[in-house]
């Protein structure tokens, strides 16, 4: 799922849909606001998600369904997202 902060939702005036409970790297859980829904576009890749609002200016996220649902792919040696390069021209779903 996406994550963004405080400082993004606000001025995109994003409704909020729910709380969920989320767990963090160290364990600990915290109570989330779930907003929605946000078109997030990279390159020639878009999707829609719904997103956790982090507090204050917290790094944002981009999380797995967002990355998987426009075929997008790290790249760790350059450290940078990239459009699939098996799939260059459109998105690639996989329905098995």
């Amino acid at each position: 799922m996406l994550a963004i902060n405080e400082s993004i939702k606000r001025p995109l005036d994003l409704p909020k849909l729910e709380e969920q409970i989320a767990e963090l790297a160290d364990g600990s859980k915290l109570k989330l606001e779930i907003v929605g829904h946000v078109e997030v576009r990279f390159e020639n890749r878009s999707t829609t998600c719904r997103a956790m609002v982090l507090s204050g200016d917290t790094e944002v996220l981009l999380g797995a369904i967002p990355v998987e649902d426009m075929d997008v792919l790290i790249d760790p040696r350059q450290q940078r997202l990239i459009v699939n390069p098996a799939s260059p021209y459109l998105a690639k779903k996989s329905l098995k």
